[in-house]
């Protein structure tokens, strides 16, 4: 118990109720906290850490001024913590006692709604995820937009991808339920995602199905697709009562639910939409240096955020890619109408965000001038989608919505110049309503009375220093020096005598105050109504606002693909119906653009189901292999947003994956090494890839010893060639599989490169053929290793390559893959013992292994292998 005042009583009696939260308590002009959340309070904000009496004690204290809130709200937030607003809720003067108070909603890093609060052009998710013994349901909302979405997913791998597409900055899972906690916390990782544990009555199928039916009135799930799918309809109902508790009211923005399926659109799994840096950079962690940050020409908020959308979830039906391409083109051969687009779309504010602060109440004037801003601009948009031939924007521009009628209630209602603040009044235009100008009348005109009554009485006591002032305690009063203050007439009040001055009323004056502070109060109190009621009024056209914002994102978004197209010179794709890949003078659109003044070197690419379907690229480090096979996957994921691609022309098939393992790292968070988070990568790719996807594989099998690693690459690059037959761009050092190109659909190529001597020039440009060397001593040369190191280096790369000629072992790692691909029943031979590998090899059913079992068996007779090398007895 912090004390037992009144105030303290008040204050632990409703923290109680938010024991997770710093609670900031309404005290006049401050937020105040006390005990324990001033102590982590003044930790978190760097402010003063103060006590107050609390009756049995001095009790820790810190605040902050209510006007600058949001600054310290936001950093609280910015921690991963919750807020807890808790103001008065009647007026002081009239109150009986304490104040009443009460929490009027609870800030959390997922619930926010303010725009100082949030990145304007990324989403902010709160997720759920509810377990079943079917797998998992999961529902995303961003409270900022009222975007609602829900599905479910078969297992933890799928959530990890699902969880990652979303990148949330809160995660709900059942209070009480450890294992689905410590099953998400593996998925977050060291990432900042705050945990959060909601009551567990709101993860009953009961209970969900009640809250969702409540919210969208409506008498079935039928309607929203959620019907016979318990688990994300669990966690898209918790979603909702955990909001409804946090803002206190319903999430009236929130308008439709989207249950949707991982096959509608192209699932990148979180390896690829890492390696391929779609959505933000490897190194910086930003969108500068990514695909986004390439493509994202966008003018407004909405277009931005959804343009990101597009990117993660690339479409696989062909007519919605090519209405996309086709649209793109327009834009890129009409300058005309894609700058006018530029121009209007320019102004725009972010309407999803100001309609939900509208619907939860929250929105000031400044909210409301500007939807009235972006709507002023819908008129000349709508012009703009009129001109338009491709089939998409006349779709748009048949079912756009300028608002008018929202246009003008608010161009007639909203003071052009009306503050933050909703109490000081200025908030409604002059000749909207009748009472308001007639109360400012009396306000204007009631100032002029006071000067006129300051002229009259100097005049009438001969007093020239004699002074109209006012202040808080005392109201109108007039001031006359003490010298004076013996010449003044009888009707004169006496109110305050000072060192230098006298105060006086009189009741003419009075009368006057309470003419003039009786508008100011009465004009402040009914502005402050009648914006409420145009609030109202606006939040009742939500769905329509939403709607019209909905079309100015994807507007938006397709000037930007066209915008992009022109500036970076890509190309439109034709889509092939014959499985045909080919890519000339191929471009990575981000490392082009690091590069820049023409130094990138582009390169072709031809695939064809039967004849080339596997590439082995060999070749130096540093001479471009990974950027190579980037590019083909960034330009195969760009072709199915609906984007032209960089190239100079391109004929490319839908794929219905691209995988991408590239590079290597350890995952500390579950303690995997960087072999096994490689092995789970290709794992992944080989139980998911089709015939019709396109894996790109970069140095596979690096992270484990030469032989473990050219077992695992020969016997993945088989595989995938002749069961899977997926589109496979291979980048490797392992030069030995460069002798595979005996199978069909397998070609090899390589990264030119010009000798002088010891001098070397890598050309980037990629040519047929394997390659025989990997210059890995140049490449260290450039990275500024001392020459004494390199000069040693050469020695013995040189007596390594003589050993590697004189000493060639019985049976080599070639005999065994040999062995293994006949797989034949070995005879025992009368002279010579047949190695247990041989017989151990000779005993596998193949067709019974699982790829990841074949990896394993490899493993295991690779060893015995070496066995036999090393001693030359089995």
């Amino acid at each position: 118990m912090l004390g037992n005042t009144p105030m303290m009583k008040q204050y632990e009696e409703i923290k109680k109720d938010y024991q997770d939260c710093l609670l900031f308590y309404r005290l006049g002009d401050f937020y105040e906290m006390f005990g324990p959340d001033a102590e982590e309070g003044s930790r978190l904000l760097g402010i003063t850490l103060t006590a107050r009496d609390g009756g049995m004690g001095k009790v820790p204290m810190c605040g902050v001024p209510f006007h600058s809130a949001d600054n310290y709200i936001a950093k609280v937030i910015g921690a991963g913590q919750k807020v807890a607003i808790c103001e008065q809720v009647e007026d002081p003067k009239s109150a009986k006692g304490i104040v009443k108070r009460e929490v009027i909603r609870v800030i959390s890093p997922g619930t926010i709604l303010e725009g100082n609060f949030l990145q304007e052009r990324s989403s902010n998710y709160l997720l759920a995820v509810a377990r079943g013994e079917q797998g998992y349901g999961l529902a995303v909302v961003d409270a900022s937009t009222g975007e609602f979405l829900a599905t479910e997913v078969p297992d933890w791998n799928t959530l990890h991808n699902e969880f990652w597409r979303y990148d949330p900055v809160e995660c709900l899972v059942t209070e009480g339920d450890e294992a689905v906690l410590d099953e998400v916390s593996r998925i977050a990782g060291e990432n900042r995602v705050t945990m959060t544990a909601h009551h567990k009555h709101a993860f009953n199928l009961d209970y969900a199905e009640k809250k969702i039916l409540e919210h969208f009135r409506i008498n079935s799930l039928t309607s929203l697709g959620c019907e016979d799918k318990p688990l994300l309809t669990i966690a898209a109902g918790a979603i909702l009562d955990y909001l409804n508790l946090m803002q206190k009211s319903r999430p009236a923005n929130i308008m439709t639910l989207k249950v949707y399926s991982l096959k509608e659109t192209m699932d990148l799994d979180y390896a690829t939409r890492r390696n391929l840096e779609l959505v933000r950079s490897l190194h910086s962690a930003e969108r500068k240096d990514s695909v986004l940050g390439i493509i994202d020409y966008t003018r407004t908020a909405v277009g931005s955020r959804l343009l990101k959308n597009w990117l993660e979830k690339p479409l696989l039906n062909k007519a919605e890619i090519q209405k996309r391409l086709d649209t793109t083109e327009e834009l890129v051969n009409d300058t005309t109408l894609r700058l006018s687009f530029k121009e209007h779309l320019e102004p725009v504010y972010d309407l999803e965000r100001i309609v939900s602060r509208i619907a939860y109440g929250t929105a000031n004037a400044k909210d409301l001038l500007a939807l009235k801003n972006s709507l002023a601009q819908l008129p000349a948009i709508q012009k703009s989608l009129a001109q338009g031939k491709s089939s998409y924007l006349r779709q748009l521009s048949e079912g756009f919505d300028v608002l008018a009628d929202i246009y003008e209630l608010l161009e007639a209602a909203v003071h052009p110049e009306a503050p933050f603040s909703m109490r000081e009044g200025n908030l409604i235009r002059d000749g909207y309503n009748q009472e308001v100008d007639a109360l400012r009348d009396v306000l204007v005109n009631g100032k002029q009375w006071l000067v006129d009554l300051e002229q009259r009485e100097r005049e009438r006591t001969g007093i020239r220093t004699l002074k109209v002032s006012y202040n808080k305690v005392f109201g109108y009063y007039i001031d006359v020096t003490r010298s004076k203050s013996g010449d003044v007439p009888e009707e004169y009040v006496r109110k305050q005598t000072l060192a230098n001055s006298e105060r006086f009323i009189t009741p003419e004056l009075k009368e006057l105050e309470n003419r003039v502070l009786g508008a100011d109060e009465k004009v402040k109190e009914l502005e402050y109504q009648l914006f409420v009621q145009l609030r109202n009024t606006v939040g009742a056209h939500v769905a329509r606002i939403l709607h019209t914002a909905h079309s100015i994102a994807q507007i938006d978004c397709l000037f930007s693909l066209g915008q992009a197209a022109v500036y970076h010179n890509f190309c439109k794709p034709v889509i092939s119906e014959d499985g045909q890949y080919i890519l000339k003078d191929c471009r990575h659109p981000v490392v082009e653009e690091k590069l820049k003044d023409g130094w990138f070197i582009p390169n072709d690419v031809h695939f064809h189901p039967d004849k080339e379907r596997f590439l082995i690229i060999t070749g130096p480090n540093m001479a471009g292999k990974s950027t190579y096979c980037r590019s083909v996957a960034v330009a195969s994921v760009l072709m199915q947003i609906g984007s032209f691609v960089p190239a100079r022309e391109a004929v490319m098939p839908v794929v219905d994956r691209v995988f991408a393992r590239i590079g290597a790292s350890d995952d500390l968070s579950t303690g995997q090494s960087t072999f096994m988070v490689e092995m789970n990568e290709v794992a992944n790719i080989v139980n998911n890839a089709t015939k019709d996807s396109l894996i790109i594989l970069d140095e596979v099998g690096r992270g484990t010893s030469t032989y473990d690693g050219l077992a695992i690459a020969w016997a993945l690059t088989d595989y995938i060639n002749n069961t899977i037959q997926a589109k496979t761009m291979f980048a490797t050092h392992y030069h030995e599989l460069t002798a595979l190109e005996e199978q069909p659909g397998i070609c090899n190529y390589s990264v030119a490169v010009k000798e002088d001597g010891e001098n070397v020039v890598f050309l980037r440009k990629i040519i047929p053929g394997g390659a025989d060397r990997s210059y890995g001593i140049h490449v260290a040369s450039l990275a500024g290793i001392p020459e004494k190191i390199l000069q040693n280096a050469r020695t013995i790369l040189r007596t390594l390559e003589l050993e590697k000629e004189q000493h060639r072992p019985h049976v080599t790692q070639m005999d065994l893959f040999a062995a293994a691909q006949e797989l034949e029943p070995v005879k025992a031979q009368p002279v010579m013992a047949v190695p247990e590998v041989l017989r151990e090899l000779a005993a596998v059913n193949v067709n019974g292994l699982t790829p990841m079992d074949a990896m394993n068996l490899l493993f295991k007779l690779q060893k015995k292998a070496q066995e036999v090398v090393d001693h030359g007895t089995d």
